[in-house]
Formats: structure tokens, C-alpha cells, sequence
């Protein structure tokens, strides 16, 4: 399996080990732009891995602190009570770069920089970049994805 993210196309698309195109679902990256610096809160680019899957047997919606599910199961309520939040809901694939210097240790790692892939309200608008640098996803597409990806699966990310 492959990942490739295209910021200018808001998408993700997930290929078979053949280079077959099995899935695209939309996304929402960051509201910034592309970038990787530290503190950018845009979405970075380059050659990554998913480092860590996070939430599996997780209900749509459960929240996550700290990639730590807090309990509570989002709806229209919480979302009223937090206005500001950043929500990460239902599932979190933490992404890890792998070039050096580019996406990787010092102020530009991705890892460091806690870029996910992660579940959002129904209400987040993708196809359009809205994120904190993170990949936006629809909560049950990202069930889908996380179902079928596996720590160490390769993402590339392209602007």
C-alpha cells in the first residue's frame, strides 16, 4: 500500500502495492499552505511513513487529547461548548517524515510538528485547505483508510 496526498487537489488517494488506484477521498490540509517548518501550521511535504496508528476500536467521533481518547464522542453540543477546538476525532495516523533536513529532525519534523491524519466533524468543510497542517478526513473514510493501512505504510505528500 501507498498514500499520496495532493495538497492543490485537497485528495487522498490510497494505491495497492501494484500501483493500482483502489481509493481517493477528499481531505482538508493546511489553512497555511504547504510548509514545513515548526510553528508553520502548514501541511508538510516530501516522502513520509505512518509512524504510529492510533484509536483502533475507537467509535466514530471519540475524541482524542494528546492522541489519548478523552471519552466524550463528538456532536453538535460539544461542538457549541468548544467553539475554537481543533477536533481530532475517530481515528489518528501519525505521520513521521523521511528525508532529512526537509521533513525530518530540527525545526522542519513532522513528527515533532504531531502531523496526523485524523477524523473531523461532518460539518468541516474538504476539499478545501482548513487544517492546522494536518490531513482532514471524513470519520468514516478514515476508518476505512486506518483498516486497511499498516505502521509503516509510505505517504507522500505533493503541492
Amino acid at each position: 500500500m501507498k498514500i499520496e496526498i495532493s495538497i492543490p487537489a485537497q485528495t487522498l488517494s490510497l494505491f495497492a502495492a501494484d500501483g493500482a488506484l483502489l481509493r481517493q477521498y477528499p481531505v482538508s490540509t493546511g489553512k497555511n499552505g504547504a510548509g514545513e517548518e515548526n510553528g508553520s501550521f502548514c501541511t508538510p511535504r516530501g516522502k513520509h511513513v505512518i509512524r504510529a496508528r492510533i484509536g483502533d476500536g475507537q467509535p466514530e467521533n471519540a475524541v482524542f487529547v494528546c492522541r489519548r481518547p478523552t471519552g466524550e464522542i463528538y456532536d453538535a453540543a460539544l461542538g457549541a461548548q468548544f467553539p475554537g477546538r481543533d477536533w481530532i476525532l475517530t481515528r489518528i495516523l501519525w505521520l513521521c517524515g523521511r528525508e532529512r533536513g526537509y521533513n525530518r529532525f530540527g525545526s522542519c519534523d513532522t513528527m515533532r510538528r504531531y502531523i496526523y491524519i485524523h477524523g473531523t466533524p461532518e460539518t468541516t468543510l474538504l476539499g478545501q485547505p482548513g487544517s492546522h497542517g494536518c490531513i482532514r478526513m471524513r470519520n468514516a473514510d478514515l476508518v476505512e483508510l486506518f483498516d486497511r493501512v499498516a505502521t509503516g505504510t509510505q505517504v507522500e505528500i505533493f503541492a
